[in-house]
């Protein structure tokens, strides 16, 4: 990699987990020296609706914080329903490619998921005759199968087939996980020299601990509460249902789950809250990236969740890096990785995913624990995300 760098995701005000990633390695590749161009759409996550100050135009340029930002017209759908949103892939795919073609770069990163952004990638960098890398956050088109979105049918073979050939024909690949990487090895056979981890990160700018705020938790009439929060996407994935499920067998009146967000999942939770009458739960929409550290200060425990399923043993949730910058202990319904790194750096407390009676004795356990016990300290340092956004730099760097 000489100066230029061409990069294709999410990209702020969006405030989700892809978003964040891609501005802030992008940041400070800039502060390293090196000139950053971004290929995104119009922001509109979660909900599909392009946001406040911004427009669905065909082309359109901005800088932020040093980085060119492109923005390119997609058939924009909600984080919803299966058929649309492929629509919205492949459009951000055939737009990003024609942008991409003019612009200068020496070299290309594409990132999955979205899957096709990978393929957006792959075609610019053979029409340039560049060198491009894809970056690995997630199994894709594994999860799509993982959450029971499409049966194994012609659909999702033809995906895997792609899947497939974008390993192998691209020049490097970023994994978040460990666990990424050893599939990708195994199951498709590429040298491990050619990969490299580097895992979801913290911020430690936006988060760290701080004071819960009185005001917030009067104004949600949560006072001498212990919240349990759960701050992000709402999705298939998440298994939302199976926590409002658990909430209902919850006899400690104190207990007040806080969940805070949309998703393809948002309304049946909303069902489910008002079929089962509970009082201990509110499901509050999203709020922008900004406030997210508010709510983050007057929860007790943070949640993380995820159906029960041997493809989520791979994953790696952002939330874990955020709570732990905040000195929140964590209740963890994912095994595999996740349940291994919270283990390790003693940052929580982990159930099987989808085991009613082990996520009722987690929360009693957290409820009665000191938060003296916790040492959140040797994550937050470890998981610098600019410490990790130089290393990813440097394997980019690297002939």
């Amino acid at each position: 990699m000489n100066e230029n760098t061409l990069s294709y995701g999410q990209f702020p005000p969006e405030s989700n987990a892809p978003a964040t990633r891609t501005y802030e390695h992008c940041k400070t590749w800039v502060e390293q020296g090196v000139e950053v161009t971004v290929i995104t759409g119009a922001p509109n996550f979660p909900h599909g609706k392009v946001y406040k100050g911004y427009s669905n135009k065909i082309y359109s340029i901005e800088y932020v914080d040093g980085i060119k930002v492109i923005r390119v017209w997609t058939f924009i759908a909600a984080n919803k329903g299966f058929l649309k949103r492929i629509i919205d892939f492949i459009s951000f795919m055939i737009s990003a490619f024609i942008a991409g073609l003019f612009v200068k770069t020496d070299l290309i990163i594409a990132t999955s998921p979205q899957f096709f952004t990978a393929v957006a990638g792959r075609w610019l960098a053979f029409w340039k005759r560049k060198k491009w890398v894809m970056e690995v956050r997630d199994l894709w088109p594994e999860s799509i199968k993982a959450v029971g979105a499409m049966d194994r049918n012609i659909a999702i073979r033809f995906f895997e087939y792609l899947e497939h050939r974008m390993y192998k024909n691209a020049y490097k690949i970023v994994s978040v996980t460990d666990s990424f990487k050893r599939y990708i090895i195994a199951d498709h056979n590429i040298p491990s020299s050619r990969i490299a981890v580097v895992k979801n990160g913290i911020n430690t700018s936006m988060f760290s601990p701080i004071t819960k705020s009185t005001s917030l938790i009067k104004e949600l009439g949560l006072e001498n509460k212990f919240i349990i929060g759960y701050i992000g996407t709402h999705g298939m994935a998440h298994k939302l249902d199976f926590i409002l499920q658990c909430a209902d067998k919850v006899k400690d009146e104190s207990v007040h789950f806080l969940f805070v967000g949309a998703g393809a999942e948002k309304d049946n939770l909303l069902k489910l809250k008002e079929n089962l009458g509970l009082k201990n739960v509110s499901l509050l929409p999203s709020v922008q990236k900004k406030q997210v550290k508010e709510y983050l200060s007057i929860i007790d425990v943070g949640l993380v969740n995820l159906r029960k399923s041997d493809t989520f043993k791979s994953v790696l949730p952002s939330k874990i890096f955020e709570l732990a910058a905040m000195h929140k202990p964590i209740l963890l319904g994912v095994e595999g990785e996740a349940k291994e790194l919270v283990e390790q750096y003693n940052v929580g407390l982990s159930f099987d995913p989808e085991n009613e009676t082990e996520f009722l004795r987690a929360i009693e356990r957290l409820k009665n624990s000191d938060l003296d016990r916790w040492e959140f300290s040797r994550l937050v340092a470890d998981f610098d995300r600019v410490d990790l956004a130089k290393k990813m730099l440097e394997f980019l760097k690297e002939d």
